[in-house]
């Protein structure tokens, strides 16, 4: 049983995972390979399992897309690793999430990494593992971390 508080895992690490090409998979691989023998608690949300099935099925995004059916498996044996937990959606995370944005306004896209933020908060969660991590920083509630 991992003895540190559970992170949540960003949608590009889990896309990384995935991509044996990219420069980033070893880092992120190893953070699944040791959820998956329950030796580091991590969590995802339904936002970031959509996202990384939206980036692993198109081509636009990726160099080798996966056919949905590839992408559906993925998402499935990673919800089923012993140290990943599929966090709920709370109705509180509207209110964290509108809380957020009055605390640090933004604009289009970046709404995105807000709800996701707020996710984590309504779960009692405060560490985030990314590679994006300046698009987090702004955020003083939670720890952003580079695999």
């Amino acid at each position: 049983m991992p003895s540190e508080s559970p992170a949540l895992l960003d949608a590009n690490v889990l896309v990384y995972a995935f991509h044996q090409d990219s420069d980033h998979h070893q880092a992120s691989r190893t953070l699944l390979d040791r959820a998956q023998v329950g030796q580091l608690a991590l969590c995802v949300t339904p936002q970031v399992l959509a996202e990384f099935y939206a980036v692993v099925t198109d081509s636009r995004r990726v160099s080798a897309p996966r056919e949905p059916e590839e992408a559906v498996q993925a998402i499935r044996d990673m919800i089923a690793m012993p140290g990943v937990t599929l966090l709920s959606m709370p109705a509180e995370i509207v209110i964290r999430w509108v809380d957020l944005l009055a605390k640090h306004p933004v604009k289009r896209g970046r709404i995105f990494d807000y709800q996701l933020v707020a996710s984590m908060l309504a779960n009692d969660i405060t560490k985030l593992y990314t590679f994006n991590k300046g698009d987090f920083e702004r955020f003083t509630e939670i720890q952003v971390m580079v695999p």
